[in-house]
């Protein structure tokens, strides 16, 4: 007899549970930023392509592994073979570490939303200084939107190495975000440009892995969720939905972002102008409204050549304002979501409303992967007979929570930001490469891709056609191990690994090199997910050998 299941009340629910945690931030604030890098439209050539060869073959292998298993990422792959319990524990450990600090996004969305009920915005304006009597130099240095970020929401410190002490309002607020992260687990499964660019590698390469990344391939989550269908449930179909749609949420975004590029960048230019007109006409004594935009390049000319000794003492003030270089200024991640759309939404009318908006629909995006990433590590540990026979769902959730927000707060220190980014980037990428390799390869050549085939025609009454198999068995994998080298080399070749620090003195932020500490976490957290496959498969193999000792007959 199969063990008795939770089902998902209908395929909808499925359907937009997976919608839900595939679509996400990365749709809103790194696809664009790609397109911007690699030469506009011409990016979803490589992106559709990839799609095609990637995102969707793996999107439906792990939706039918899931499906099939009937388990969590643990049980599924031991159930493919017992050398494969390994890689279910390292889905577990990429999402545990996912979620300690995914989380903080939520926490500072719910900071930006509480403080867009004010009039007027607090990014919108910079605070006075202490004398009051003018604004506050870091502030004026950089820009009224990066001071609210750097200096209210996080009170960065200049470096790594000065962890500080923990800030007591982002500390609320991430525990207000792992509540309601709580509450809703309780409800259970029922609820919940230019074309010569496509010559240059990495923007496939680039394609490849928002593809990769932004439908959550390796987590474990998708065979979580799969693990809760019918077994006739046509997950193929499901797949292909479930991929367009979040394809199309990404390129529906970045036609947002890019007439907020456009909004911001024309407002930093007609501001750089005017603040290069204020210089002249007072250094020069010019006549009130003499010079303006349309005259600016030939009373330039003029004054160089008429004051040159003058001019030259002036010049180092004046500006270089240009279009163009503020449109190809390209931001991704935090920068965008905290700083670049709180610049647009401050210099819209009704402010405060786009503000409300805005964060809430962040946060909506955030706590629909944030649950589905918590489903990939709960669903294991209530499969686990030995974990759920002396432990209630609650009781496990409730404990998963609580040590992921307890962890949590490192990120609402002074330097939490620069650990927040270490997680970001080393956390899972190569981790799930490899997961993702082991689980192809396991399916097809493993487990057999015949028999594979067989299961899915058993369990939906629909064939396997030649596209699918052939993704499966040669071009995922090789397009996997390709990504794999890629970024084991990059990382080799960058040398010092660096980081981005705010620096007050300058409003800006500059590079300095990870000290020892971290570059020693950022070790440990690769090989804290990665360890468990061929460990995992090594003590199999010696269990069997004592076992196969012990049984052997005595001669």
């Amino acid at each position: 007899m199969e063990k008795a299941r939770p089902l998902w009340s209908n395929s909808l629910q499925f359907v937009f549970a997976c919608i839900s945690y595939s679509v996400g931030l990365g749709n809103v604030w790194r696809f664009p930023y790609l397109c911007q890098l690699y030469g506009g439209g011409s990016f979803l050539v490589p992106y559709i392509i990839m799609l095609i060869v990637e995102g969707m073959p793996l999107l439906y292998l792990e939706l039918a592994v899931g499906q099939r298993m009937r388990q969590g990422s643990i049980g599924a792959w031991r159930t493919i073979s017992p050398y494969l319990s390994g890689v279910g524990i390292s889905s577990v450990v990429v999402s545990f570490f996912l979620s300690m600090y995914y989380n903080v996004i939520n926490a500072w969305g719910f900071w930006y939303l509480f403080h867009s009920f004010q009039d007027p915005l607090p990014w919108s304006v910079c605070p006075l200084n202490g004398n009051r009597t003018g604004y506050d130099e870091e502030c004026e240095k950089a820009s009224s939107t990066q001071y609210f970020w750097y200096r209210k929401t996080l009170n960065i410190s200049p470096s790594i190495q000065e962890n500080g002490s923990v800030q007591w309002e982002p500390a609320l607020c991430l525990i207000l975000a792992w509540l309601m992260v709580y509450l809703c687990i309780l409800r259970g499964t029922e609820s919940t440009g230019k074309m010569e660019q496509l010559a240059n590698p990495r923007a496939w390469i680039n394609a490849a892995t928002q593809i990769f990344f932004s439908l959550g391939l390796g987590f474990g989550t998708l065979i979580a969720f799969a693990s809760y269908n019918e077994p006739s449930n046509n997950c193929q179909k499901h797949a292909i939905i479930v991929s367009l749609l979040n394809s199309f949420t990404s390129i529906f975004a970045s036609i947002v972002t890019f007439s907020i590029y456009g909004f911001k960048a024309t407002l930093n230019y007609e501001d750089c102008l005017n603040k290069v007109i204020l210089l002249l006409t007072n250094s020069f004594d010019l006549e009130d409204g003499f010079l303006t935009v349309s005259n600016l390049e030939q009373v330039k000319d003029y004054l160089e050549s008429t004051y040159p000794s003058k001019y030259s003492k002036v010049f180092p003030q004046i500006e270089n304002c240009s279009l163009e270089s503020e449109l190809n200024t390209a931001v991704q991640g935090t920068g965008l979501a905290f700083i670049v759309y709180s610049e647009a939404i401050k210099n819209m009318e009704v402010s405060q409303l786009w503000s409300v908006l805005y964060f809430f629909m962040l946060l909506m995006l955030g706590m629909g992967s944030m649950l589905g990433n918590t489903a990939a590590i709960l669903t294991p540990l209530t499969d686990s007979k030995l974990i759920s026979r002396h432990l209630p769902k609650e009781a496990i959730s409730g404990l998963v929570c609580l040590s992921s927000c307890a962890i949590g707060m490192v990120f609402t220190t002074e330097a939490g930001n620069y650990w927040f980014d270490i997680f970001n980037d080393y956390a899972a990428t190569l981790s799930l490469l490899l997961i993702v390799l082991v689980e192809t390869v396991a399916v097809c050549y493993l487990y057999g891709l015949r028999r594979f085939e067989s299961d899915l025609a058993s369990m939906t009454g629909r064939t396997l056609n030649w596209y699918w198999k052939a993704m499966w068995a040669g071009v995922s994998p090789l397009l996997i191990i390709s990504l794999f080298v890629f970024y084991l080399s990059d990382y080799i070749l960058t040398g010092t690994l660096q980081y981005q620090a705010w620096d007050a003195s300058q409003g800006q932020l500059v590079s300095k090199n990870y000290p020892t500490h971290a570059r020693a976490v950022i070790g440990l957290l690769v090989a804290s997910s990665i360890m468990w496959i061929p460990l995992m498969a090594l003590g199999t193999f010696i269990m069997r050998c004592l076992r196969r000792g012990e049984t052997a007959p005595v001669a």
